[in-house]
């Protein structure tokens, strides 16, 4: 599925699973969450282990990203039997912690469905307190600025959050997808574009978390 220019809903979840966790279980949890892609609601639906955590300290280890037409498909989704079943029956035994962030992207450019192997950067931000919409704003448009500057992105997405009961106070958040990590890791090593545009922001926020993703191939689950 694509899209030339449309608007979408992402939704983010992050999860922490018990350490002592056997791999059998997480195995069978990720099956069921990759599973749920096949509901009527669901654009796109991926879900894995974190690549890598840049700067979070509440050290999640797995990420589910989904894609939805609308925010009454997501209100489906959450609600549908099938994925009440996956959550109490094969995710609620084994996690310690998650959080989710939900935002509108206005004007998504390129596919829908991000490719298997895709490199996915997260970065969810909680501004310092007292911080009302004309601070949200200046950093929406610098996140938008970084947007212009990344040559080898594939496609960005970004907005305020609009689910705040599982955010932790969290309000901003943004998803970049490059071809493969070889890209994302290349503007790791020239850090200057990026790190000048987070100047401008750096005083309105209270904590920043970041963390590296890549999207695993398709997989057949039963939902039954």
């Amino acid at each position: 599925m694509s899209s030339s220019s449309s608007q979408i809903i992402e939704h983010v979840v992050l999860f922490k699973v018990k350490d002592e966790t056997e791999p059998a279980k997480v195995s069978d949890w990720l099956s069921g969450l990759n599973g749920l892609a096949s509901l009527d609601q669901v654009l796109h639906l991926s879900a894995g282990p974190i690549h890598r955590d840049l700067s979070s300290a509440f050290k999640f280890t797995h990420m589910l990203h989904s894609r939805y037409s609308s925010k009454e498909d997501l209100s489906g989704y959450s609600g549908h039997p099938s994925h009440l079943r996956v959550v109490k029956e094969l995710g609620s035994p084994i996690l310690e912690d998650l959080m989710a962030v939900d935002w509108v992207a206005d004007d998504l450019s390129g596919p829908v469905v991000p490719r298997p192997g895709s490199a996915m950067r997260l970065t969810i931000m909680k501004l310092k307190e007292g911080l009302g919409d004309e601070e949200k704003a200046k950093i929406l448009g610098a996140i938008g600025d970084i947007k212009d500057c990344l040559g080898s992105l594939n496609q960005m997405t970004y907005g305020g959050n609009f689910s705040p009961g599982r955010a932790k106070g969290f309000s901003i958040a943004s998803v970049a997808i490059f071809p493969g990590l070889n890209e994302l890791e290349a503007l790791d090593s020239n850090p200057e574009l990026v790190q000048l545009q987070r100047d401008k922001v750096r005083d309105l926020l209270d904590r920043v978390i970041v963390l590296d993703y890549v999207v695993p191939p398709p997989q057949s689950a039963s939902l039954s």
